[in-house]
C-alpha cells in the first residue's frame, strides 16, 4: 500500500501493464488466420445480405432492403473486428513458461509453466488446412488453464509442439 492509502496501479512498473511483461519478445500468428475467420463468419453474412437484396428486388418487399443493410453492416463490422483480434494474438517462449495473449476489448494473458503441461495437440480443420494453418492446444491438469495458439504455419506448429513437449518433460523429470 502506498502512503495515500490507495493501491498502486495494476502493472505499475511494466510499461504495458499486466498484458505486456518487460523483456518479452512476442511471436504473432499468421495473417491467414484473419482470412479463415472472415470466410467462416463474414462470408455467410454477406451471402445472406445478397440473398435479401435479390429477394427485395424480385418480390418488391422494402423491409428486405433493411435486412440486407443490417446483414451487410454486421459482415463489415465482423471483418474489422476479426482483423484486430488476429493482430492481438501472440505467444512468447520464456525459460520456465509459455505466455499466450489475446483479445482487444477483453484482453487475456495465459501463463503456462512447462512443468504443468500434460500434453500438446496440433489441430487443423478443413478451412485451416486449405489456408495452410494449424492450432496448437496445450493441456494442463486444470481444465481452466488450457491455452491454445491458432493460426500457425504447420511447420511452426510442429516445431512448437515438439519444443513444448520436450521442455515439459524436462521440467517434470526435475520434480
Amino acid at each position: 500500500m502506498s502512503t495515500s492509502g490507495r493501491s498502486p496501479a495494476p502493472g505499475a512498473g511494466w510499461p504495458g501493464g499486466p498484458f505486456d511483461p518487460p523483456e518479452v519478445v512476442w511471436s504473432g500468428v499468421s495473417p491467414r488466420l484473419a482470412v479463415a475467420r472472415r470466410l467462416v463468419a463474414c462470408g455467410p453474412l454477406a451471402a445472406l445480405a445478397l440473398v435479401a437484396a435479390v429477394l427485395a428486388v424480385v418480390l418488391g418487399l422494402a423491409w428486405l432492403w433493411g435486412a440486407a443493410a443490417v446483414l451487410a453492416g454486421c459482415a463489415g463490422w465482423g471483418w474489422r473486428v476479426i482483423g484486430r483480434q488476429v493482430r492481438a494474438w501472440g505467444y512468447a517462449e520464456r525459460a520456465d513458461d509459455l505466455l499466450v495473449r489475446r483479445g482487444v476489448m477483453w484482453r487475456a494473458i495465459v501463463v503456462v509453466p512447462y512443468g504443468r503441461m500434460q500434453y500438446v495437440d496440433v489441430y487443423a480443420g478443413p478451412v485451416d488446412r486449405a489456408l495452410g494453418l494449424a492450432k496448437v492446444q496445450l493441456h494442463t491438469a486444470s481444465a481452466h488453464s488450457d491455452a491454445f495458439i491458432p493460426g500457425l504455419a504447420p511447420h511452426e506448429a510442429a516445431r512448437l509442439r515438439d519444443r513444448l513437449a520436450s521442455r515439459g518433460e524436462a521440467r517434470l523429470a526435475g520434480l
